[in-house]
């Protein structure tokens, strides 16, 4: 194939607190970055990406528009019309309004029509509208999961054959800590208990906090054991609220966690307890596999997918099935065991590298159709 010219909306990886998306973007674009290829990636951000965050290679251009507002539907698509790639690529569901060409966009989920409620009204109503879009003027959708891709065909009658699963990977520097005073400083730095369970994400109603805090709490009552407390680490989303963990004992919150604490925060906890509702992935699940921390995980949308036969999978609305995992998982030394070492194959199997080869595919192919 001719060497190709590919535009990329680089714009979250320069996110000062990255989630899942701004994590996606950026070691999905390091993985593509470092493929042997002919072709020539001209990024685009918001603003000066610092120095180290991206490899600098004679084949990548990086570009930055300072545009305060629209950034994507006027900077970025005047970018585009101006140079004219042969191919397009926004890792995070918005298109432009109008540009030139073919397009490959990733969808990552639909949570904003199955919890409508957990987004500000015009945030869902965008979200349905550039999702609807994008979804439609894209030459191919990579969806992050088999879940996701269902939900495109059913929601968006987008046709399966627009349609690439391409999974994401797994962030390869986190491995499990070992090292007490490490994980000693950590517990020190967020006020956390020497034995602990744990819950990683932003906090917000899709993510199930309140159930979570309830089955925590019946499983402490029934098992007496106060020793073990409950951390949930992450941001306060929108519609959080104080009253999940009011009155709770046991219960910490950590807040954002800085990435350079977050494999130590994994490694020493009991187990990772994610009851999400919903999910169009579900990273913490892997991470937790990767740091050698048994999961508890839900048995909706994507997470089945994820975690495989490497996890308890509990109904995520069913509080006394969430205590009885906890409690399995506490006390039952054996199933701890087989599941750490299931945990790390199963995490094993989503690599960057794998994912950029997939993502490269598709984009060779969206720039090849209809010649």
């Amino acid at each position: 194939m001719r060497p190709l010219t590919i535009a990329i909306d680089a714009s979250r990886t320069t996110a000062a607190r990255r989630t899942g998306t701004e994590n996606y973007a950026l070691q999905l674009l390091r993985a593509l970055l470092a493929l042997d290829t002919p072709h020539r990636f001209r990024l685009y951000f918001r603003n000066d990406p610092p120095p180290d965050l991206l490899p600098d290679l004679p084949h990548v251009e990086r570009r930055v528009i300072r545009v305060p507002r629209l950034w994507t539907h006027i900077g970025f698509a005047a970018a585009l019309w101006r140079t004219r790639p042969d191919v397009t690529f926004v890792p995070a569901h918005t298109l432009p309004l109008a540009f030139p060409g073919r397009a490959v966009v990733t969808v990552h989920d639909l949570g904003y029509i199955y919890f409508p409620e957990a987004h500000p009204g015009f945030s869902r109503r965008y979200l349905d509208w550039t999702t609807r879009t994008s979804a439609r003027r894209a030459t191919r959708i990579l969806a992050d999961s088999l879940a996701t891709a269902r939900d495109l065909s059913a929601h968006y009658d987008v046709s399966p054959n627009k349609i690439a699963l391409v999974y994401p990977g797994v962030d390869t520097s986190l491995a499990r800590v070992t090292d007490a005073e490490r994980l000693a400083q950590v517990r020190a730095r967020y006020g956390l208990p020497q034995t602990y369970l744990l819950f990683v994400g932003t906090l917000q109603p899709r993510k199930n906090i309140a159930r979570l805090v309830r089955s925590y709490a019946r499983w402490r009552r029934e098992s007496g054991r106060v020793d073990v407390g409950l951390v949930l680490a992450g941001q306060q989303g929108w519609l959080f609220d104080p009253r999940w963990t009011e009155g709770v004992e046991g219960v910490h919150l950590t807040g954002y966690v800085d990435d350079a604490d977050v494999a130590a925060l994994y490694s020493g906890a009991l187990a990772l307890v994610f009851p999400s509702l919903y999910e169009g992935f579900g990273f913490p699940v892997l991470e937790a596999m990767r740091c050698g921390t048994p999961v508890i995980t839900s048995t909706t949308s994507s997470l089945p997918e994820v975690a495989g036969d490497a996890a308890l999978l509990v109904n995520p609305r069913d509080e006394a099935e969430i205590a009885q995992a906890i409690d399995r998982i506490v006390t039952d030394e054996a199933l701890r065991a087989a599941l750490i070492e299931r945990g790390y194959e199963q995490a094993g199997r989503f690599t960057w590298q794998r994912a950029a080869e997939q993502t490269l595919r598709v984009l060779e192919q969206a720039a090849g159709a209809g010649k």
